[in-house]
């Protein structure tokens, strides 16, 4: 038979695979705590689809578990050291530019990463030129040249 008379399924059974990074999954407590609040969402909302028989929920449901999933088996905790001033992975960085300006980011994982909250991905650009630095040092960012002001190596409260 043709496959021009067989009924098409809705495709729900080939949603693709969101795609995960390649970068080591560095992450925040807090970062951890939402992949497994993320997760534990996922199996609730794919329990919830198959029982109401919603295939289209099944498999977007599945395929984010399945995402959520491989997020946390491959999780590295990771705590800011309680001393120095060098700026690293999960520290809160106060920058101020020539006008007095200041802006303040806290460097995070991947997943975690909210640049409107100020929380940015280790990976990104900002994050990289600003790591191994030091309070007092410039760093040039896009939208020009500013300050390291305060480093602040205390992990975020939930």
């Amino acid at each position: 038979m043709s496959r021009a008379f067989v009924k098409e399924d809705s495709g729900a059974d080939t949603l693709p695979e969101r795609p995960v990074s390649a970068n080591r999954n560095l992450v925040t407590r807090r970062g951890l705590a939402l992949i497994e609040a993320e997760a534990a969402r996922q199996r609730e909302a794919l329990a919830a689809a198959g029982a109401r028989g919603d295939r289209d929920g099944v498999a977007q449901a599945s395929r984010e578990l399945r995402y959520w999933s491989a997020r946390r088996a491959n999780a590295e905790p990771i705590d800011p050291p309680q001393e120095g001033e060098a700026v690293t992975f999960g520290m809160a960085v106060t920058l101020e530019d020539g006008n007095g300006r200041q802006r303040r980011f806290r460097i995070v994982g991947e997943d975690e990463a909210d640049p409107k909250e100020g929380r940015i991905a280790w990976v990104s650009p900002v994050a990289r030129a600003l790591m191994g630095k030091w309070t007092g040092d410039e760093v040039s960012l896009p939208g020009g040249t500013m300050e390291i002001v305060a480093v602040d190596p205390q992990p975020e409260t939930f």
